[in-house]
């Protein structure tokens, strides 16, 4: 069973009093006397003071029996991955994977076939790393039966058993090593781990591209992942799963930006400063290897724009430039230009409060009032209303609709 270790309060923990997990636990409870209990990263971060936004429960329970307890109980259960022995209760509104205990029986290093149990030893066995394989009860007594609570007391990301041999269970545990190193670690890499997964990264090509594309994002979602970057490009692992030559120096110096003027991490940014700042073909290579997502190519393209974006620019034209582009990605094109050394550093913050205050304005003609004082239906129409909406954001916003009105009614503008 392994050793019993400290208590979480449940007074200390709001996930542990929330009355939708306890009504689904004691569901479970009714049904198996004993046999359910919170793991993985509720568990964890409960024992680091972060944040819990998933509760995810284990039990002994199969998944028949699972779907019998909780409807039981008058919660609804969705079979979200019935063959992996995964149910979802619904309570409260809100979902809770609850996930019987499994053995794997066959691995290809991309998805494993799983034989349930009722062993916990043999759950905690197949799970990644020490720190996740922690389990609590519904009072919070905690239960740890590879030593994971010292790791994760000390900081530390270990794999369970073999490094080696856990990787080739599913090849998508190398990027997770280094994100979970990124998020809790306060030690060193794992030389063991690291080795293993530096011996066996072209594993990575086996795995499908959304994966690894919602890894790597969460990667670069943690604080500060530089030394984890650092190790991954020494050891030639980025090279792995990104499609072109990454700027590493660029990257840095859009951290420290980023840090100096209190930006969240942003992991797309973080990307496109990866691809060396970039340019569309980059942008386009990575987007036809990644599982990438319309919204997140039209950003990146955005973000890597060179369209004389810097910090310290005419305030006339940043305006413009805000009006034709919109905030996000002025923002995303000012902080990799400073990256780049582009610019007035020391007047980055002050752009960056422009454009978080900057509205857009409304243009102040329709195709209506053109119509209305003579012109013709056509592309000519089209055409001119542009060209007075170009001439608008040329005055800095400041010509109103008589004005444009009669500039319409000059020879030569329609």
């Amino acid at each position: 069973m392994g050793r019993v270790a400290d208590r979480l309060r449940p007074e200390d923990h709001d996930w542990l009093r929330d009355p939708a997990g306890l009504a689904v636990m004691d569901a479970l409870l009714a049904a198996a006397p004993g046999g359910a209990r919170y793991v993985g990263g509720c568990v964890r971060n409960a024992l680091l003071g972060a944040p819990v936004s998933d509760t995810d429960i284990a039990t002994v329970l199969t998944p028949p029996q699972t779907v019998a307890a909780l409807e039981a109980a008058g919660l609804k259960a969705i079979p979200t991955g019935i063959d992996h022995g995964t149910v979802t209760a619904v309570s409260g509104k809100r979902g809770f994977e609850v996930t019987t205990l499994r053995k794997d029986v066959a691995t290809d290093g991309r998805r494993a076939v799983v034989a349930f149990s009722t062993d916990w030893s043999d759950d905690a066995a197949r799970r990644d790393f020490r720190l996740n394989a922690i389990y609590a009860d519904r009072d919070g007594q905690l239960f740890d039966p590879v030593g994971g609570i010292d790791d994760a007391m000390a900081g530390r990301i270990r794999f369970i058993g073999e490094p080696g041999e856990r990787i080739t269970e599913d090849y998508l545990r190398i990027l997770r090593f280094y994100r979970f190193h990124a998020w809790y670690a306060r030690t060193p890499l794992d030389p063991e781990g690291h080795a293993a997964c530096l011996a066996l990264k072209a594993g990575l090509g086996q795995l499908s591209a959304e994966r690894v594309w919602l890894e790597l994002k969460k990667l670069l979602a943690a604080p500060d992942p530089r030394e984890v970057l650092e190790a991954m490009q020494e050891g030639n692992v980025l090279n792995e799963v990104l499609p072109e030559r990454i700027d590493l120096k660029l990257f840095l110096s859009l951290h420290s930006l980023q840090a100096q003027e209190f930006c969240p991490p942003d992991p797309l940014l973080r990307v496109a400063a990866l691809l060396a700042g970039g340019d569309a073909m980059r942008v386009d290579a990575l987007c036809g290897t990644m599982k990438v997502s319309n919204a997140e190519r039209t950003r990146l393209h955005a973000a890597v724009r060179r369209v004389g974006v810097h910090p310290g620019m005419d305030r006339v034209a940043l305006r413009a430039a805000l009006y034709e582009q919109g905030r996000q990605a002025v923002e995303d094109q000012l902080l990799l230009a400073a990256a780049r050394g582009e610019g007035r550093r020391d007047v980055l913050s002050r752009d960056l409060d422009a454009v978080s205050r900057w509205q857009r304005p409304a243009f102040p003609l329709k195709a209506a009032d053109l119509l209305a004082i003579g012109l013709e239906r056509g592309p000519a129409l089209g055409r001119t209303l542009k060209a007075l909406e170009a001439r608008w954001v040329e005055s800095d916003f400041v010509l109103g609709r008589a004005d444009l009105l009669a500039i319409a009614q000059q020879p030569g503008e329609s």
